[in-house]
């Protein structure tokens, strides 16, 4: 597990450059056209992890598997998107699918790549994005309401309660703002999440910057993060231009180009790590001769669930786990080290997975 992050935004923004360095692949097309991409491009990246190789050297593992990051590239949004202007509603679906949202928003100029809008501003082409997502909420939740009035009528639980969170999201989406600012209370969220709803979904904002404003950003970028903070949500600073240059170099010249350029990593590291942080992500470990491995869970899972990340045959059958932080295991050279520090803990059901642990499960077949 890792996550899924849809990338979104105009035509003309940058998007499938992105998302061709990103993924390393020329998977989705980019041209100097609207809706160049015609289909959902999906691409999977490795989520890079400093703590790997210092695990498998320790371990002597034969492998390294890092976690995995999955990127969707959805075709550029225009305003009508929602009433299948564009490429229409086929996109809206997908996005439906994804853990969280980047809305990749340009911050640059260009005389050369024209603008659907015909002017550089972020905070309006992210608005633009948002305003069809919020019009195709608005529409699926006014469709559902009958049938769940109806079924509210025969006493239905359920219904009765889809029926209140839907009011409330209703209130907002009617008002221009996005249905992730509703109220729930925590026994609400899984009902909240069943609604399924497109603005729902965490926020990232990816600025789009051009080279000589990738280290610190520029007066668009600026703009863009302090919506982002006012909103509680991450802005990120990448130059798609220099992602795409990146993802033609070895490991050796990225260090050297991006030294050069006032950079201390690469643009997909940051995207990857903010998108953690949005969605509470943490990664534990499982280490041996065969392979060191890295495993991404939510924050606040237990390790019965940890477990069930690599087979629900562990999670149904958790006995306990084997657990070694990460700063033991390096420290203390090892699974053997730890042991004799005591170090290695026995934990049960109700242990939750702190991020770094290394950990091996016990359970009944």
């Amino acid at each position: 597990m890792g996550f899924k992050c849809g990338i979104v935004g105009l035509p003309n923004v940058g998007k499938s450059t992105l998302f061709n360095a990103l993924t390393q692949t020329a998977a989705a097309q980019a041209a100097n056209y609207p809706f160049c991409t015609i289909e959902p491009n999906v691409g999977d990246v490795a989520v890079p992890d400093i703590r790997l190789e210092k695990l498998a050297s320790i371990a002597g593992s034969k492998e390294i598997l890092p976690t995995r990051l999955t990127f969707v590239d959805i075709a550029g949004l225009v305003k009508g998107a929602s009433k299948g202007e564009g490429l229409g509603n086929q996109f809206l679906a997908t996005i439906r699918e994804v853990d969280a949202i980047a809305y990749v928003v340009r911050c640059f100029e260009d005389d050369d790549i024209t603008h659907v809008e015909g002017r550089i501003d972020p905070l309006s082409d992210a608005e633009i994005v948002e305003t069809e997502l919020m019009l195709a909420d608005l529409e699926s939740l006014e469709k559902r309401l009958p049938a769940l009035e109806k079924k509210a009528k025969s006493q239905d639980k359920d219904a009765k309660e889809a029926i209140e969170l839907i009011n409330r999201a209703l209130i907002l989406l009617r008002e221009g703002q996005p249905a992730r600012l509703t109220e729930r209370s925590p026994e609400e969220e899984k009902a909240f999440k069943g609604l399924n709803l497109l603005t729902s979904k965490p926020v990232l904002y990816v600025c789009n910057v051009d080279e000589g404003s990738a280290a610190d950003g520029n007066e668009f970028s600026k703009v863009v993060e302090a919506r982002a903070k006012e909103e509680g949500a991450i802005a990120v600073v990448i130059s798609a231009k220099i992602e795409e240059e990146l993802a033609q170099l070895d490991a050796d010249e990225r260090v050297e180009f991006l030294g050069e350029l006032g950079l201390t990593e690469a643009g997909l590291d940051r995207l990857i790590r903010a998108g953690y942080d949005l969605l509470h992500l943490i990664t534990y470990f499982t280490c041996g001769p065969k392979e060191t491995r890295a495993w991404t869970i939510t924050e606040g899972t237990m390790a019965p669930q940890a477990a069930g990340v690599i087979h629900t045959d562990f999670e149904h059958g958790f006995i306990r786990a084997e657990t070694i932080a990460y700063a033991d295991y390096t420290g203390l050279n090892g699974e053997s080290g730890a042991k004799e520090a005591g170090k290695m803990r026995l934990e049960g059901k109700e242990y939750v997975v702190a991020d770094g642990d290394v950990m091996h499960f016990r359970f009944n077949t």
